[in-house]
Formats: C-alpha cells, structure tokens, sequence
C-alpha cells in the first residue's frame, strides 16, 4: 500500500498546520525593536513561520505574551515544510530580582542609610 499524497494536497495539509500552531502559540521573538510570531518550542530549539522568519543569529528575547521568559543565543538550523528551525547555543531564564551569592537573614535592613559628610 502506498503513502503517496500529490503535491497540492500535501500542500493545503501544510499550510492548515501551521494557521493551527500560529493560532495555538503565545510565544513571541524579539529581536531589535521587531517581534515575530513562534509557532512552537521544544527543549533545543524553536520555529517559526518559514515566510516571514528572517534568517537570525545571535542574541534574542523570547516571551510568552508579556512575560519575558529567556535571554537565547541562537542560530539558523533548517526550513522544513513552511517552518524556519533555529537551535539554542545558550538558553538563559530571566528572573524578576537578581540572583544572591550569599544567604539573606529574615530580619536584614532593605536598604542603608548614611548620614552625608559635611
């Protein structure tokens, strides 16, 4: 038995995909002042819509709606059926406060307060 789909078919198959995943995805790239849609994200990498992704490199914003999820060094990987797949070189969560090398005391003053020289 054959698997074969002629070529229009495969292509209407395609495009209803990817309108399903544009549809689905919160997710948003950005990248010098422009934002372009994610259509999914795995653990290594990402894609999106091979029509209007530009070929990118380098250091990107990644965020689910308003929320800025990662800091991503990426890379161009491959166009596969109408979606563009870029790999991360370094995927870095972003955090709401700064990260602490040392262990806070739960009675520790917020903030110090001198008295000016004169």
């Amino acid at each position: 038995m054959s698997t074969f789909v002629p070529k229009e078919v495969q292509a209407g198959l395609d495009s209803a995909r990817l309108v399903s995943l544009k549809e689905a995805s919160r997710l948003r790239l950005a990248v010098d002042g422009d934002t372009y849609p994610v259509l999914r994200m795995w653990k290594t990498g990402f894609s999106m819509q091979a029509d209007t992704a530009p070929y990118l490199r380098g250091y990107v914003d990644l965020y689910d709606g308003a929320i800025h999820l990662f800091q991503c060094l990426i890379v161009a990987a491959d166009e596969e059926a109408g979606e563009m797949r870029y790999e991360f070189k370094r995927l870095t969560a972003v955090a709401e406060k700064p990260a602490l090398d040392f262990v806070r005391a739960e009675n520790a003053p917020v903030a110090l307060l001198t008295r000016d020289a004169e």
